[in-house]
């Protein structure tokens, strides 16, 4: 196993490019299945999550090729059996459900892995699916389905999941008649694979809202795509420049995408300029302590949190962090706390005293965002820390050291 060894307080400045997201790429992947023809995305960042599902979609029966970022599926459905290695790493193998029986096939796929956050159920999607027809049952450790014909429907969610949203359009698409999806995510990631859909010759309306619609199509084609900017990268590197004391410009950025973690650089003291795709940072002498609440998009980023945390472990003042999405996603806290910093937690609230100073320190990447918190903390912190785990944070942020290095970080991987 790999860890990062990282030798602090050094100034962050520069500029990169922001990878295409992960988030949005996901379900991409799982709706190609759908196409009759061949599916071109652009700009894929070959990450540990993509790498995973991509043998997920050979397994299936797809031809799968990559270069360059340059991605060509060309799908073909042999197998609807993946109860295989791979599924248990990745939350995202549940979206092989709705593309799936959306061809008619049967399925048998092991239960979705992922970072150990908190609880993640599934019901939401098996809610969703089972309305428009399938059948499915939930065995020990894997999940049955099938369908005769899928049928559109009106879908209530009780939590706006992105996921189960996802999930459901994509099952939808190909079912016959409309389906209405009520309190639906809104989050960009939903929108771009409306986008993606409807490249395809999907009619999914509404996406972006709280209700989707979507009317069903006989036949998918093939298609060229490009997916929206990860913001959960943007806002990571922000932090970074934050807590290094240095100035930093970020390319292929969609501003509006990442307006609540803006707000919060705002109110901690960091100024932020928006460009056209591009928005850039500069770090206050000492960043200000805010308070912060995760909610469902437009809201603040679950994904930000840990972040966020981080940098608010050396500002001014107190800041409170109220998580409500996972339960479990404080891990990072004791590691934190390893560096000198000052978090005490009550279930789900974190108050965070900031002090003036982390110091470097052995600890542990414990999930994917709690990973990235802590090589901030690392790069802000006076001597040298190692990060082990350095394998989750793969699974989400592409060319980490590399990017971290080109902008004046001391970071190698061992």
């Amino acid at each position: 196993m790999s860890k990062f060894v990282i030798e602090g307080a050094n100034k962050i400045s520069g500029s990169i490019k922001v990878h295409s997201s992960k988030n949005a790429i996901l379900p991409l992947l799982a709706a190609s299945l759908l196409s009759s023809d061949p599916i071109e995305i652009l700009d894929v960042p070959l990450l540990e999550d993509i790498k995973v599902l991509l043998q997920l979609l050979s397994h299936c029966g797809c031809d799968v090729k990559i270069e360059d970022g340059k991605l060509q599926i060309t799908p073909d459905i042999k197998n609807g059996d993946i109860n295989v290695d791979g599924v248990n790493k990745l939350r995202a193998s549940i979206l092989l459900l709705g593309s799936l029986l959306a061809r008619g096939k049967k399925v048998v796929l092991g239960m979705p892995g992922g970072c150990n956050i908190g609880t993640r159920p599934i019901d939401l999607h098996i809610k969703g699916l089972s309305q428009l027809g399938a059948e499915i049952k939930l065995n020990q450790g894997y999940i049955e389905a099938k369908v005769k014909k899928l049928k559109g429907a009106k879908v209530y969610l009780d939590f706006p999941s992105v996921g189960a949203t996802e999930n459901i359009m994509i099952a939808a698409v190909l079912a016959e008649g409309e389906t209405i999806i009520e309190n639906a995510a809104t989050e960009p990631e939903v929108v771009c694979l409306a986008n993606f859909l409807n490249s395809m010759g999907a009619k999914v309306m509404g996406a972006g809202t709280d209700t989707i619609r979507v009317l069903g199509v006989k036949k998918l084609f093939g298609c060229s795509f490009v997916p929206i900017p990860d913001r959960i990268e943007a806002g990571t590197y922000m932090a970074m420049a934050a807590m290094c004391g240095g100035e930093l410009e970020l390319t292929n950025v969609i501003c509006e995408h990442i307006r609540p973690i803006i707000a919060k650089f705002k109110e901690s003291g960091v100024k932020v300029y928006e460009g056209e795709n591009a928005v850039r940072v500069e770090a206050p002498d000492r960043i200000l302590a805010t308070d912060i609440k995760t909610l469902p998009y437009p809201g603040f980023p679950t994904d930000m949190q840990a972040p966020m945390m981080s940098m608010l472990s050396i500002a001014k003042g107190t800041s409170v962090i109220i998580e409500t999405i996972f339960e479990n996603r404080f891990l990072h806290v004791g590691e934190l706390v390893k560096m000198g910093a000052n978090i005490k937690v009550e279930g789900r609230v974190a108050v965070v005293e900031g002090v003036k100073k982390l110091k470097g320190a052995k600890v542990e990447a414990k999930d994917l965002r709690g990973g990235a918190a802590l090589v901030l903390a690392a790069l802000s912190a006076e001597g040298v820390s190692e990060v082990e785990g350095a394998f989750h944070i793969d699974r989400g942020y592409f060319e980490f050291e590399k990017n971290i290095t080109s902008l004046g970080g001391k970071i190698k991987r061992v």
